[in-house]
């Protein structure tokens, strides 16, 4: 049995695997994305909000869009490079709802990322790009002002930076970086609900890394904060990029050196420990009460199967 569970080799988490280059080289030079974007084989995604526009192509939608049936669904409020698929150029541009609703009235789609994942609408090679899109769209409508000086400040290197011509300062998107660890005792593990949940979901906990902390301790603060228990030994698993909005989830199994349960009811509806048995049931939808876990694309559905099968080094 393998030390370590690999994710990427044994599973398919969603939004991970893109084929795109990103050619960050490229990004500065001007003239060069100004060519890349009139491109005839260059193809973009087209973005609404939280929306993502697509045609309906037979079973599956198609996300990609020429430059001119683009600016045919609406005038872009932000266009991103992303970068090269076998040699073709791939953007990412944001329209307003209400190009986007008047695009919906004319036979597109609209849909939320989420979903898109979630009923497989799309070929699987295109999440990683739409994630990307999604998240470098949404930083833009929230650093449009320098957070030096205040000013206004301009898309540079492909969308890839924003610059303050008062001050100029250099702003860069950001990414979240969120752990999500399930704590482990003997033959149990702990698993919680949100509110937000599904009736009979349960799955690992999770929390924001904070400004001076490392994965490690993220790890055992969070536990501690929403179960009320110590935790030792960590071991991370493997990452998936989780554009709600732009977080990157940071897989563990922690070791609980305690199993008594204060919940914290703020963040959590309920809390408990499960046999491993039980949540094979859960994992393969056969649990007698209904509880499940979350969907394979989702880390925690893979975190959780790591330990039902033993391939967390521990088992």
């Amino acid at each position: 049995m393998s030390r370590y569970f690999d994710f990427a080799g044994k599973l398919h988490l969603a939004f991970t695997g893109g084929g795109i280059e990103r050619v960050s080289e490229k990004r500065h030079d001007a003239a060069w994305c100004d060519a890349l974007t009139a491109d005839r084989e260059t193809r973009l995604y087209v973005v609404a909000d939280d929306r993502i526009v697509l045609k309906k192509a037979g079973s599956l939608a198609d996300p990609l869009f020429t430059l001119e049936e683009a600016e045919a669904l609406g005038a872009a409020r932000e266009r991103v490079l992303l970068g090269l698929d076998h040699g073709a150029g791939r953007l990412a541009a944001a329209i307003d709802a209400g190009a986007a609703n008047d695009a919906k009235s004319r036979g597109f789609l609209l849909v939320d990322l989420r979903s898109i994942a979630m009923q497989g609408l799309v070929l699987a090679a295109h999440l990683p790009a739409l994630a990307g899109a999604k998240a470098l769209l949404l930083w833009h409508s929230r650093h449009r002002f320098c957070s030096v000086c205040g000013a206004p400040t301009q898309s540079s290197a492909g969308g890839w930076r924003r610059d303050c011509p008062a001050c100029a300062a250099q702003h860069f998107p950001r990414t979240d970086p969120v752990v999500i660890m399930l704590a482990t005792a003997d033959e149990r593990c702990l698993l919680g609900r949100q509110p937000r949940f599904a009736p009979g979901l349960w799955s690992c906990l999770a929390g924001f890394v904070e400004p001076g902390e490392n994965i490690e301790e993220a790890v055992r603060r969070e536990t501690e904060e929403e179960a009320g228990i110590k935790c030792g030994s960590v071991r991370y698993l493997g990452s998936q990029p989780w554009p709600f909005p732009m977080s990157l989830m940071i897989a563990c199994h922690v070791e609980a050196l305690s199993t008594a349960l204060t919940v914290d009811r703020s963040e959590l509806e309920d809390l408990r420990w499960f046999a491993r048995a039980e949540v094979a049931a859960m994992l393969a939808r056969r649990h007698p009460d209904g509880l499940t876990t979350p969907p394979p694309w989702a880390i925690a559905h893979n975190v959780i199967r790591a330990w039902v099968e033993g391939s967390d080094g521990n088992g």
